[in-house]
């Protein structure tokens, strides 16, 4: 199988399991790559159900990786199982999250350093930490497996320590990681959405020079497009919002609940399709 790199075809990797996301996340992430890419290339799916999918996404089983899961705790551990054999799949691949908005040209992420590093974005949440953030990451299959064993030892132990699969990987990747060049990911919620009181009138925006938008926590693309912090929420117009700050409606401090306002997003609904 080419990597990507030393060979011709570019491969991406992205996971599914349960119902969280439908098949519709994965023929959308496939739409996106192909009007961003410069084939061939090739998007695999390791899922626990393959129903619904396009048909050329190359579905794969979810890999087996025995282990307790932890509990109370916020980290995607079951991204762990892609971190070892994956069957078929070799080389270098680039992982993608199912709910990431492809804004820009993906050929620079296979061309980026050298093939045996491993590359990720640098978390915003904590910048003065350095921790990867895992939306977005580059491996060569199989160099994370070292990984997969100091977790199956003790993976609520490792839950505890690290909270986080990323700051997991972060500090216990073979050989380091390497980040992506500052600006080619931008995280909705913090780069996106202007700042209070902007965001009751402005619309999101894809800063400059953006390839992929990431969307962390609990905000996912189809909130981006209704205008609303998440699914349990509704969109409201900007005043009854701002009401609902004071008329016992809030659920949250009254800072983040003016904060957390979003107007209908319309570059998602254009960008987010098959």
């Amino acid at each position: 199988m080419n990597d990507g790199r030393n060979g011709t075809v570019k491969q991406i990797i992205c996971i599914k399991w349960g119902t969280k996301f439908g098949p519709e996340f994965v023929n959308r992430l496939y739409g996106m790559v192909a009007r961003n890419i410069t084939p061939p290339f090739r998007l695999y799916c390791f899922t626990d159900d393959g129903s619904g999918l396009h048909p050329d996404i190359a579905v794969r089983p979810l890999p087996e990786f025995e282990y307790q899961a932890p509990v109370n705790t916020k980290g995607k551990w079951p991204k762990s199982r892609l971190w070892g054999d994956l069957g078929d799949v070799t080389g270098v691949v680039l992982f993608l999250d199912l709910d990431v908005i492809i804004t820009g040209n993906l050929d620079d992420f296979f061309a980026y350093g050298d093939p045996d590093d491993t590359v990720l974005g640098l978390n915003p949440n904590t910048p003065l930490e350095k921790m990867g953030q895992t939306s977005v990451y580059r491996m060569r299959v199989g160099k994370l497996k070292p990984l997969q064993d100091i977790f199956r030892a003790d993976p609520q132990a490792a839950a505890d320590k690290f909270k986080y699969e990323q700051r997991f990987v972060t500090r216990n990747a073979p050989g380091g990681v390497k980040f992506w060049p500052r600006g080619w990911l931008a995280h909705f919620r913090m780069h996106c959405v202007p700042n209070f009181p902007l965001n009751y009138l402005r619309e999101a925006r894809i800063p400059d020079g953006t390839r992929i938008v990431i969307f962390p926590g609990d905000l996912n693309p189809p909130d981006a497009i209704l205008g609303r912090w998440s699914d349990k929420d509704s969109h409201r117009a900007p005043l009854d919002h701002l009401r609902a700050t004071f008329d016992g409606r809030r659920r949250e401090s009254l800072s983040r609940h003016l904060r957390h306002y979003l107007l209908p997003v319309s570059w998602v609904s254009k960008l987010w399709r098959e």
